[in-house]
């Protein structure tokens, strides 16, 4: 298998289920952007085929210090192209955050690989098209979000025309229960703080501004085949259930487990078989209690963004997140405020120019133009500001 993005949170608990699974695992080629020491790391510890570095100065810096004997050094796209299209490549797990992880996604489907997806920007930004292309190429796109996976696992016990709706479980993140006139002056620091999951900075701002769930209904909308009407959120602060799939004659089922990632990611590799793994098993000695509650629309916008964004579908997604991508950065580096995150997004969304069937080649400039949009807000309002 091939892991794109392999030194971040997913990519590094890929590699550790691989390790735990040596006689069904292989890493054959590992990508990353710019932290090219884990990479190098990470080569001389998995000795893969391949190491792909997108940045020129990562792959300069990994040429320099060297890699294994038999590991071939590549660069940037081609080199992405060049691993996922190997013959013996079986799978591909695409774990880049944002939307750059689209590339590598689209190439493992024209190889036609299985790709184990964990990048939800993918499927925000261009759904429809990646599932028609999988049907085409007769590739298979498998969930790694522990939500996702939740509902694909649940879904096993039915056909899809048998499901009612699907609930996506939230933790709530740092600032469950707060208002929005508690959310002001929220900092860096609060916000990177999540209760439970422990991920990179950016997804872990989505988490804080519940974005990552807006992100992940429309996700399940392409993903699923479902309608935006069979989509749900309800907040779950222990985050044990990871979601719930309801069926048309009132059965209920959800997946259950600690929260930990490899799990998901590890089912995504071995499907359809189910193994021992390095995943915790869930104590019921120590589970007392689970908690439920509906999610506050007026204090978290992100993720009202995120139904209205289902719903029209089009070029929306692309444009939503591309917007929350500049707006996080923008946030982490103090240029503006946390609610100004759903605001910028918001108002990206409203001034761009909406098509129902866009090429891929539109949302690639609809991307960048989103980004340009958050840079002249940006501008504006800190003049407007006095900053």
């Amino acid at each position: 298998m091939v892991v794109l993005g392999s030194t971040g949170s997913i990519g590094v608990n890929s590699l550790d289920v691989i390790e735990h699974l040596p006689e069904r695992l292989t890493a054959t080629g590992l990508s990353a952007h710019g932290r090219w020491q884990l990479l190098r790391e990470q080569a001389i510890r998995h000795n893969p085929r391949y190491v792909a570095a997108t940045s020129p100065d990562s792959f300069r810096q990994l040429r320099q210090a060297g890699l294994p004997a038999g590991t071939q050094l590549l660069e940037g796209v081609d080199g992405i192209a060049k691993m996922v299209s190997d013959p013996e490549v079986d799978i591909v797990l695409t774990a880049i955050v944002g939307a750059a992880g689209l590339t590598g996604t689209w190439l493992a489907l024209e190889a036609g690989k299985t790709v184990a997806v964990a990048n939800k920007e993918t499927l925000v930004m261009a759904g429809p098209l990646v599932m028609e292309l999988a049907a085409r190429k007769n590739a298979q796109v498998l969930p790694v979000d522990s939500e996702h996976s939740a509902i694909f696992q649940a879904m096993q016990s039915g056909r899809a025309g048998e499901v009612e709706r699907v609930v996506l479980t939230a933790s709530g993140g740092p600032f469950r229960g707060r208002r929005r006139a508690e959310l002001a002056e929220v900092t860096r620091e609060e916000a990177l703080n999540h209760p439970t999951w422990r991920m990179g900075p950016k997804i872990t701002i989505d988490s804080a501004t519940m974005m990552n769930k807006a992100l992940e209904v429309i996700e399940a909308r392409w993903l699923f085949g479902l309608r935006p009407d069979q989509i749900e959120v309800i907040i779950h602060p222990e985050s044990i259930i990871h979601s719930f799939v309801e069926f048309k004659d009132g059965s209920i089922l959800a997946q259950l487990s600690p929260p930990d990632m490899r799990l998901p990611i590890q089912y995504a590799l071995t499907y359809p078989e189910r193994v021992a793994g390095p995943t915790r098993k869930l104590s019921w000695r120590d589970l007392s209690a689970l908690h439920f509650e509906q999610p506050d629309l007026e204090t978290f916008e992100s993720l009202a963004l995120g139904f209205e964004v289902a719903k029209r579908g089009g070029t929306c997604g692309a444009v939503l997140n591309a917007a929350n991508e500049s707006a996080v950065e923008a946030f982490l580096q103090g240029e503006i405020g946390f609610l100004d995150i759903p605001r910028v997004c918001r108002a990206v969304l409203d001034q761009h120019s909406f098509s129902a069937r866009p090429s891929l080649a539109e949302l690639t400039t609809l991307d960048r133009w989103a980004r340009q949009e958050v840079v002249r807000w940006k501008t504006k309002n800190l003049c407007s500001a006095g900053r």
